[in-house]
Formats: C-alpha cells, sequence, structure tokens
C-alpha cells in the first residue's frame, strides 16, 4: 500500500512527458536530418562556410546536415523561406547582413528578420578591400580621398548591387571622408571586378578572396581593408581606421538565425553545437584558408551585434537617400 503514490506519481510524470509541449519533450538532436540553408549560389564565401560547418556539425550530432543553397534576390529568399520555416530544429540559415541589416531599410520585406528569425550564433566575418586600378592615381587613402575631392563626380565605385555590403561600405566612407564618390552598382562581383580591372570603374570594395590575385599581380592597388584590424592573411594593408578615420568598420558577415518561433532550449542546444563547431582547429584553419574569420557568440550577443549593424545601415541609407533601385 506504502508504495501506491509512488507508483501512481510514476505514472503521472510519464503521461506529462508524452503530452509535453515541443519546447519540452524535442529531442537534440532532431529526429530527422537537419537544413542549413544559405542565400546563395554554390562556390561562394558563404556556401563554403557553411558546408564546412555543416560537416563538422554532423559529426558532433550524429545528425545529417544537409546544405541548401537557395540563392536570389540578395539572399532575400532564403531568408524568406526560413521565417516560414518549421520551427521545430530542423532548419536552421546561415543569415547574412545584406538581409538582415539592409534590406529592411531599403524595400518591403514580406518577412521581418526582428519577429520572423531567432538569433542562434555568430558564424563568419570578413572585410573588404578597396582596391583601385594601378592606373587611377592614388596608391594611399589620403591620395584617393584627394582625388575624390579634388575632382567631384569624377570618382566612382563599384559593388555588387544597390543595398549589398559593399555598395554600403562605399557610402559609409562617403559619409565618414566628406567625399561623393558615384555609386555603379553590378548584378555580381565578377563583373563589377572586371570593370574595376578595365579602368572603366575607379575603385571597388572587393571580397579579398577574389581582388587578392590581381593585388599580387600589379593590376589591382590595394587602399586599405573595412574591419576594425588588419585580418591576418592582409598584414601588410591597413585599415580605413587606422588611416584616418577611427571606428569605421563595414564588414561582410554571416551568422546563424532561425524560425522566429523556434522554441528557446533548441535555439541554445545549437547555439552550443555551432560554438563547439567554429572552435574546432580544423573549422577554423579551414575557414582561414577561405579568408573567413570564425565568430561564435551567445545568442544575446548575436542579437545585440545584428541591433547595432542595421542602426548604422538604417543611418546611412537615409542621409545618403539611398533607395533599391
Amino acid at each position: 500500500m506504502k508504495k501506491r503514490p509512488l507508483i501512481h506519481a510514476t505514472v503521472l510524470a510519464a503521461a506529462a512527458l508524452a503530452w509535453a509541449p515541443p519546447s519540452l519533450a524535442q529531442d537534440f538532436p532532431p529526429r530527422k536530418p537537419v537544413t542549413l540553408v544559405v542565400g546563395f549560389a554554390a562556390g561562394g564565401a558563404a556556401d563554403a562556410a557553411a558546408r564546412l560547418i555543416a560537416k563538422k556539425l554532423a559529426e558532433n550530432t550524429g545528425q545529417s546536415v544537409v546544405v541548401d543553397n537557395k540563392g536570389g534576390a540578395g539572399g532575400n529568399i532564403a531568408h524568406q523561406f526560413v521565417a516560414n520555416a518549421p520551427a521545430d530544429g530542423t532548419v536552421l540559415l546561415l543569415g547574412s547582413v545584406g538581409p538582415l541589416t539592409i534590406a529592411p531599410h531599403l524595400m518591403k520585406l514580406a518577412y521581418d528578420p526582428f519577429k520572423d528569425l531567432a538569433p542562434v550564433s555568430g558564424g563568419v566575418n570578413f572585410p573588404n578591400v578597396l582596391v583601385v586600378h594601378k592606373g587611377a592615381g592614388a596608391k594611399t587613402l589620403a591620395e584617393f580621398v584627394q582625388l575624390s575631392k579634388k575632382k567631384p563626380g569624377s570618382v566612382d565605385f563599384a559593388s555588387t548591387g544597390a543595398g549589398s555590403a559593399s555598395h554600403l561600405a562605399g557610402e559609409l566612407f562617403n559619409q565618414r571622408a566628406g567625399i561623393d564618390m558615384t555609386h555603379v552598382p553590378y548584378k555580381g562581383g565578377a563583373p563589377a571586378l572586371q570593370d574595376v580591372l578595365g579602368g572603366r570603374v575607379t575603385s571597388y570594395f572587393a571580397a579579398p578572396p577574389t581582388a587578392l590575385p590581381y593585388v599580387e599581380a600589379g593590376t589591382l592597388v590595394p587602399l586599405a581593408t573595412t574591419g576594425l584590424s588588419r585580418p591576418a592573411y592582409l598584414p601588410n594593408i591597413p585599415t580605413v581606421a587606422e588611416s584616418g578615420y577611427p571606428g569605421f568598420e563595414a564588414l561582410n558577415w554571416y551568422a546563424f538565425v532561425a524560425p522566429g518561433k523556434t522554441p528557446v532550449p533548441l535555439l541554445e542546444r545549437w547555439n552550443q553545437e555551432i560554438v563547439k563547431a567554429l572552435n574546432d582547429a580544423g573549422v577554423k584553419e579551414a575557414l582561414l584558408k577561405h579568408g573567413l574569420t570564425p565568430q561564435p557568440t551567445t545568442r544575446a550577443e548575436l542579437a545585440a551585434f545584428i541591433r547595432k549593424e542595421s542602426t548604422q545601415w538604417a543611418t546611412i541609407i537615409r542621409e545618403r537617400k539611398l533607395t533599391a533601385e
């Protein structure tokens, strides 16, 4: 008779677990394959980072992690897809600076990055490098600014499209340097780079892996990088910040987010796994070879970073009167 309450309590506990909401009963890792969505085509920086990290996540969790490339609209298609995806821990997104912090201030989106997507962890980042054609007449950032001020409107800069990270880097520099370079948008990095190489456009805030072969060949002149510190693979190129513009920072970055209604316990578990993967020595080495710096964070740190970036780009977009055209 004395054992009945214990048996009764055990049965009740089992029943409660069986009927527990998904946030409590969900196993980790999820019982079905996990999809890591990337908003850009295979072969680029985002795809390389996603595949390296997905492989380590799969090894560590024992669950399949499949990379799904959903390119188009500057990454917005992938972000909208994940905003509407099942919030059960089986879908993650390697989100990017444009759709998360720039596009919301330029156009009407079908998702709200602050409500429909939940921060999980920082991923990777890399600065742009401001390069000019060898015949541009500038070998330092100071000479470039002087050239821009001497002939207003004659100096232009290429970008990978209106509202892209390379576009906003140029506009931020316009503001900080008090110059007015003309923006020349392209549909991608390859055509932008070709026109700078051909001398048809003066400058370009380029991704380092794209520009470095031409810098080494002497056909492009590197003036400065756009991070707060020099990346390890570009030790001899000064930053914009140390070249007279303290605090200047315009990074390309990718961070892990999930559908907005994903239960917090699942978000925390994925944070732990992603941070573990990013801190793995082999993963770090492989990412750095691609010019990507690992940037693991807590969920709160990522949320604060995204809001800071959003505020900065909203100000630039408003002051420069930028549009998505």
